[in-house]
């Protein structure tokens, strides 16, 4: 193993974190992400992402665990992966001409026996695509493992009109928080984060909130 192992079997966070130049393993891991309504979004997010990193750092014997959960958070609800075409039909309906927020919940297992977490939102705007786009959008599968039922980075469906904040955060890994997380763990990390980040933004990317090191079981 490396140093830093990333606890996800998302591709769209193995081609992210890899633009940090950091060599890094993947292990996946094996928690409940089910959100359910009536519960802070951020620390929604925060709680699965130290689920994620608490069980894989169980089953390795060294490193850094990094895990995230990202979430849509749209009228005061918060909307994961869909269930099903129904559910990503209707929340892609719903959201069409307005603005929702993203939430990556992160955090990072050290060897010390700490959870540091964070969190990062972006404030995004979907265009008014019509329901004939969803529904082909939809019946391509695409929406189905994803927070919202979307991809920002769809070529095809492209759903968002605007954002405000970080677009690697929607995506699902705020590379900028990361970059802060490692730094502080005291990994030499190579590549400034303006050089990987296209929505860099001098400091911690967008709303950055970082909670106590608390302690892993």
């Amino acid at each position: 193993m490396t140093g830093l192992i990333l606890a996800s079997g998302s591709p769209r966070r193995r081609e992210l974190l890899a633009l940090l130049n950091i060599p890094f393993d993947v292990v996946t891991a094996e928690a409940d992400e089910n959100v359910a309504g009536g519960y802070d979004p951020v620390e929604t997010a925060k709680a699965i992402a130290a689920a994620k990193a608490m069980a894989v750092k169980a089953s390795v014997e060294a490193g850094l665990v990094l895990a995230a959960d990202t979430i849509v958070f749209y009228q005061g609800q918060l909307l994961g992966k869909p269930r099903d075409a129904t559910e990503a039909q209707n929340a892609l309906s719903r959201m069409r001409g307005r603005w929702h927020s993203v939430i990556t919940g992160l955090a990072l297992a050290t060897d010390s026996g700490s959870l540091v977490m964070s969190a990062v939102e972006t404030k995004v705007k979907m265009r008014r695509y019509g329901l004939d786009e969803v529904a082909s959008y939809v019946a391509s599968g695409e929406p189905m493992d994803k927070a919202g039922a979307y991809a920002i980075q769809d070529p095809v469906f492209q759903p968002v009109a605007r954002i405000d904040g970080c677009y690697a955060n929607v995506m699902g890994l705020p590379l900028c928080a990361i970059y802060v997380l490692l730094g502080e763990s005291g990994m030499s990390l190579p590549v400034d984060p303006a050089q990987a980040c296209p929505s860099y933004l001098g400091i911690r990317c967008a709303l950055v909130e970082k909670g106590p090191a608390l302690a892993v079981a």
